[in-house]
């Protein structure tokens, strides 16, 4: 199995044995998911499709049933990681192209507001930044084009697979405000949704960023989330102090102080992704999108320079919309590896044969004609 990007007859035999013995198992070879030399990165992306194939497959299974159910007609697509989409079908059987959808169709949607915008602003240079409720992610738009990476990893293991570069921090609407080593530290620890923010009134106690937004007056105290959800200022208020008093703060203090160290540390985490990577973030536009993103744009803005910000119609959904905006993709990849002087044109000729029949091949399972 060692060298099964070049002859894939032993996984396949060792899989056809494994479907024989348990039909109802997820099977997942490596020269399927990734055909390519170097056997430890192969193993670790086998092995992370295989964590998760169960779930994709189930998950997508039950969706499709129920859109189904629902009346809905036409395909279900599913947003991959490289910012195409594929049918539910195909999605199952590539569930490792689905690990980074959600922050990538915050990008692909960045890509399709700078061709909106071609003309009245011409922003060909984008830094994506999506601020939700735990995470900040950002992404590059270099040229129109979103930036993608080969490999990229997870949790610390390598995978093989073409995705949109994102970066992520843990920092978003419900990073926690907290004492550690005698200095304020926001995040990476989060609210989530339950119980949230104080400020949501459904037994939060902890002090958030969007409990420090609120008291500020950066989110309207008449602001109703999700269309009817009222906030709670006192409670906000009695969370932010709570921590505020044992550095010597009131309320609003503390709340200021979270909101300056979450944007130093957003505005940290885009130099790593620019400026060190010989990238001058200036010549970018900063388009901030999620449910907290524009709330802090103009502040990392500013840390940084760049003199042009882009906020989009309905930010919160922005990713939603970009999903919407992304054409089939498939990528094929093999390694080709032979000495340069044992090369001949049918060799070349062969390798690449084979890569166009594979493209064929997932075009029609997605109903591409």
């Amino acid at each position: 199995l060692l060298h099964s990007y070049a002859n894939p007859a032993h996984e396949q035999q060792v899989a056809a044995i494994l479907h024989e013995a348990a039909p109802g198992l997820s099977i997942v070879s490596s020269h399927e998911v990734a055909p390519e030399w170097r056997e430890y990165e192969r193993t670790s992306t086998t092995a992370i499709t295989a964590y998760i194939a169960p779930i994709v497959e189930q998950y997508l299974a039950e969706l499709e049933r129920r859109v189904a159910e629902k009346g809905l007609r036409g395909p279900l697509r599913v947003m991959q990681s490289n910012g195409g989409v594929m049918t539910a079908a195909v999605a199952r059987g590539k569930p490792i192209q689905t690990l980074f959808s959600g922050p990538v169709g915050g990008t692909i949607a960045s890509v399709a507001v700078a061709d909106d915008l071609r003309g009245e602003l011409d922003v060909d240079r984008l830094i994506c930044v999506d601020m939700g409720g735990t995470s900040f992610d950002m992404s590059l738009v270099v040229d129109g084009k979103a930036e993608v990476e080969l490999q990229s990893h997870l949790q610390g293991h390598p995978v093989l697979s073409p995705a949109v570069a994102i970066h992520t921090m843990g920092s978003g609407g419900g990073s926690i405000g907290h004492i550690e080593g005698g200095g304020l530290r926001v995040g990476p620890r989060s609210a989530g949704a339950d119980p949230g923010p104080a400020c949501y009134g459904a037994g939060g106690t902890e002090p958030t960023i969007t409990d420090a937004n609120l008291h500020l007056g950066r989110i309207p105290k008449a602001a109703r989330l999700a269309g009817d959800m009222a906030l709670d200022e006192a409670a906000a208020e009695k969370a932010l102090a709570s921590v505020g008093s044992r550095l010597g703060l009131d309320a609003t203090g503390l709340a200021a102080g979270m909101v300056a160290v979450a944007d130093a540390a957003m505005a940290n985490a885009i130099r790593e992704i620019t400026v060190l990577r010989g990238i001058d973030p200036r010549e970018f536009a900063l388009v901030a999108f999620g449910g907290a993103g524009p709330l802090h744009a103009v502040a990392i803005a500013e840390e940084l320079d760049i003199s042009r910000v882009i906020v989009p119609t309905d930010p919160g959904v922005l990713s939603a919309y970009g999903m919407l905006q992304s054409d089939t993709r498939h990528d094929v990849v093999q390694s080709f590896y032979v000495r340069v002087d044992d090369l001949g044109p049918d060799d070349l000729d062969a390798g690449f044969a084979g890569l166009r029949e594979r493209g064929r091949q997932m075009l029609s399972e997605d109903d591409v004609a």
